[in-house]
């Protein structure tokens, strides 16, 4: 028995590929092709149904796939949203040097786009409420880094994964599960130990659902800790929810008569973009879990659009994909335009931009942080545009 987790190792030695990519590089060498210089370009050419546009993201771990090997990346900055064809990545170079990592470059973007943009769309709907990613137990244990990284870069707040501390630098967030209220067996009992056990910096969140009724839990929480308790969490179960904005309706009114204005309420348990949309205008803040650990796939592709012969490159691809290597200009919020990759666009910026060349990074990377903030500022550009 073991855990199946590849290795870094063996990704960047190109191991984790499809077959027929292998079986290409044999083939290629067969006939004695060695030098095959192309430009093959990452887009999608159909986003998810009724998403009219997706974050780009990924770009640090493919950049770190290819350092040192002799290629050329141009791509948009992490964190951009982008629009359908628009060219996210062109990778320029030998095929025979970079054609096996298809398979694990497409799975990077693809999964932590993807993820990126499901939490973007729910962060985007109320920009002012707090949501917290955390979606690991909906995945393998292998990829629960990768997903807080996208989740947080994405517009999330915060994230729960205790190892993101290590790898990401994101201090965890998180209170208490059903399994400790359930182990001590009563709510009050359980809220004093956490509160007695946990150092000052936690945020004193007091599980309501587990026993009784929310609106008397929340309040006896509020009475016993008093000014200790940041809010109060309902995870209350689709099975005993009924209308779940009346009950958070409820507790509220509840909470505000009797002196507690000042407890905030978190919900909790199978949240997507229409729980947001009900419910942002009663609660302070979200846990969401599964809608953006496992989300509507943003759907890369990778396609040689040129070839370099004779001394130049020439437009080159197969059916159903525009020919040649492209620059996406920005002319304000997404009012885009595509191009051919050495044309300019007066008034407009350019949004590919040379990270790599011949296996160096020559482009400083920005932090998560920073990642996370131009998502943000996107969705306020965006917001105000739209309203």
């Amino acid at each position: 028995m073991r855990i199946y987790i590849p290795s870094e190792e063996e990704v960047l030695k190109g191991k984790i590929t499809d077959v027929y990519f292998d079986r290409t590089l044999k083939t290629l060498t067969h006939l004695g092709i060695k030098d095959a210089r192309v430009r093959m370009e990452v887009h999608s050419y159909g986003l998810p149904t009724g998403y009219s546009w997706a974050v780009f993201a990924g770009l640090e771990e493919v950049l770190k796939m290819f350092e040192g090997k002799p290629v050329d990346v141009y791509a948009m900055p992490e964190g951009t949203l982008f629009k359908e064809i628009e060219p996210v990545m062109i990778i320029e170079g030998n095929y025979l040097d970079f054609g096996i990592f298809e398979t694990a470059f497409l799975g990077i973007l693809r999964h932590e786009s993807s993820i990126a943009t499901k939490a973007a769309r729910l962060k985007s709907l109320a920009l002012d409420k707090l949501m917290i990613f955390f979606g690991l137990r909906a995945l393998h244990p292998a990829v629960s880094v990768v997903a807080d990284r996208s989740a947080y870069i994405g517009g999330m707040d915060a994230v729960s994964g205790l190892m993101s501390k290590d790898y990401l630098g994101l201090e965890p967030s998180g209170t208490m599960p059903h399994a400790l209220m359930l182990i001590v067996g009563e709510d009050e009992k359980a809220w004093k130990a956490f509160d007695e056990a946990m150092p000052p910096s936690v945020p004193r969140i007091a599980l309501v659902d587990t026993f009784e009724d929310e609106r008397f839990a929340s309040l006896k929480a509020a009475k016993l800790l008093g000014d200790r308790l940041y809010g109060v969490r309902l995870d209350t179960p689709s099975s005993r929810r009924g209308n779940f904005k009346k009950i958070v309706q409820e507790v509220r009114w509840t909470l505000d008569i009797n002196g507690y204005r000042n407890v905030k309420i978190i919900v909790s348990g199978g949240i997507d973009e229409e729980d947001v949309i009900a419910l942002k205008d009663y609660v302070d803040g979200f846990g969401i879990g599964t809608s953006i650990a496992f989300p509507p796939s943003v759907d890369f592709s990778a396609d040689i659009v040129e070839k370099f012969v004779d001394g130049r490159w020439i437009p080159f691809t197969k059916r159903g994909k525009w020919p040649g290597a492209k620059q996406v200009w920005r002319c304000g919020g997404l009012n885009d335009r595509i191009t051919m990759l050495e044309e300019k666009v007066e008034g407009c910026k350019p949004l590919l931009k040379k990270y790599m060349e011949n296996g160096k990074i020559i482009e400083r990377l920005p932090s998560i942080h920073e990642i996370r903030k131009y998502v943000l500022d996107q969705l306020k550009e965006i917001s105000e545009v739209n309203r």
